[in-house]
């Protein structure tokens, strides 16, 4: 799950950066603050990487998901491109989590026949 869940978060890192750019061009925005929350924003990208297997990251995750959809209130665009990381957050949550546990049987199976060969 984790190599799954932390390409998710590189992509979303850049994506984020790239918002960043295009919000700047909003009159209303101040680039300082668009850079604060962008690079926040990106930090977390980052952070999560690491967090992601220990209790919460999941769930970080999924607030990481839902303020990259609220960013659509000031970049469009990212309404669309939100949804897509969520999309992309949600499969790889769950196909890596069957990874893991396919791996986890294969490993136990392994182990299961290397008890039966030494025993033999």
């Amino acid at each position: 799950m984790r190599t799954l869940c932390a390409s998710t978060l590189i992509g979303e890192f850049f994506i984020i950066g790239f918002a960043g750019l295009v919000a700047m061009k909003d009159p209303d925005l101040s680039m300082t603050t668009v850079w604060l929350v962008s690079g926040i924003a990106m930090l977390l990208c980052v952070l999560l990487c690491g967090m992601v297997t220990r209790p919460g990251g999941v769930a970080l995750g999924w607030a990481l998901q839902l303020a990259l959809i609220a960013s659509g209130v000031f970049v469009p665009t990212m309404y669309f491109m939100g949804a897509v990381f969520a999309a992309l957050w949600w499969a790889s949550v769950h196909f890596g989590r069957k990874v893991d546990e396919a791996k986890a049987r294969f490993a136990a199976g392994a182990e299961s026949a290397s008890s039966r060969a030494d025993a033999a």
